[in-house]
């Protein structure tokens, strides 16, 4: 729990804890690259204080990069557990 350097990539794991869901034939997924889940949590600042205080009251905006370069691409990987019909 460090301020992050921009500009550096930086592997994220995400825990989806016991979720799941049935894809067909056909279905596609859609990734929403966020720095917040406001309300669910609070909403973050991007400063490394909370959102409340003194010092919630300045905020930063988020700049989130999806890489493409070969050597450091953004990925999702999913498991495929086999479905019986």
């Amino acid at each position: 729990r460090s301020p992050v350097e921009p500009g550096r990539p930086y592997e994220v794991v995400v825990d989806l804890w016991s979720t799941s869901h049935v894809f067909r034939e056909g279905h596609r997924i859609r990734l929403d690259v966020s720095s917040s889940n406001f309300p669910r949590f609070d909403a973050n600042p991007n400063t490394g204080f909370p959102s409340y205080g003194e010092r919630g009251a300045a905020k930063v905006v988020a700049r989130n990069t999806v890489h493409f370069e070969r050597e450091r691409a953004s990925y999702v990987e999913l498991p495929v557990v086999p479905h019986s019909p």
